[in-house]
């Protein structure tokens, strides 16, 4: 697990910002919707989950991460730096506890995904 949060900040680190389109990045921008400036990658929602976090504090949020094929190959490999055309997603949503499960618990334990925030998809291109 402490891999794969490495890789992630790794990631984000080299890549920085969403990078403009190319072939290279099997972005197909036929009727993408723009988000400030950037296009939702078509399809991301069937990708493979990489990982799963839940963040407390100010951002309260379940996450899951998601990867393109080149992603999830590179994944497989262990192939670092990750190669041109690897995408990973970041669907969020914000976690509300669940009254019914924590009446099984006996306990507040359990939260399930509610409403997504304002920064509920992110991307990360590597797109020299």
């Amino acid at each position: 697990m402490k891999r794969i949060a490495f890789l992630l900040v790794a990631l984000v680190a080299v890549i920085g910002i969403v990078a403009p389109s190319s072939p290279a990045s099997a972005r197909d921008d036929g009727g993408a919707a723009p988000i400030f400036g950037i296009k939702i990658f078509p399809g991301y929602r069937d990708w493979r989950l990489i990982s799963v976090a839940h963040e407390e504090g100010s951002l309260n949020d379940i996450r899951a991460i998601l990867g393109n094929d080149v992603a999830i190959k590179a994944y497989r490999q262990d192939k670092l730096p990750f190669p041109d055309g690897t995408v990973i997603a970041r669907v969020a949503w914000k976690d509300v506890p669940s009254e019914e499960n924590n009446k099984v618990f006996g306990r507040a334990q359990s939260f399930v995904a509610g409403p997504a925030p304002d920064w509920y998809l992110q991307f990360m291109v590597k797109d020299s």
